[in-house]
């Protein structure tokens, strides 16, 4: 698996992994969640994303977004069913924490649906802690937070 920077060219590949990432979540969550909604080439112009491709297929994708000096927002994950369960996701996460590590951020925070129990138990497994829960934009939203040691 590769990673690179995304780039307007990726923006319809990464709103297909979207798409099919999400899409299992309809039913549980009553409507489409929120990454299916986005705007992916207003994403890629103002967020730092990234995306991991596998014989030059796009798989994955992260987005990152700077939050305060100290912690790097870990906004979207999404890694398409089919190369679920191979690392993918894992990759991007760390992928994640090592851009706020080179960012001199302390944490990396990310929120997911409660109703996404899978990502929750991920997560958790990865080492991140649930700071709270909330509804937001009309979502039921948990929040997570690591502390990154800096390079």
């Amino acid at each position: 698996m590769l990673t690179r920077l995304a780039t307007q060219a990726d923006s319809a590949a990464i709103a297909a992994i979207a798409q099919a990432a999400y899409e299992p979540y309809i039913a549980r969550i009553g409507r489409p969640p929120a990454p299916m909604l986005v705007d992916y080439n207003r994403t890629i112009r103002d967020d730092e994303v990234w995306v991991a491709s596998e014989a030059d297929d796009l798989v994955g994708f992260i987005v990152l977004r700077s939050l305060e000096p100290t912690a790097l927002l870990l906004d979207n994950v999404a890694v398409l069913p089919s190369s679920q369960g191979r690392g993918v996701g894992r990759a991007l996460i760390e992928l994640a924490e090592h851009r706020a590590r080179s960012r001199h951020c302390t944490s990396v925070v990310l929120y997911t649906n409660e109703a996404m129990v899978e990502n929750i138990a991920m997560y958790e497994h990865l080492g991140y802690r649930e700071t709270g829960r909330a509804v937001e934009d009309g979502y039921a939203r948990v929040y997570f937070a690591k502390h990154v040691a800096s390079d």
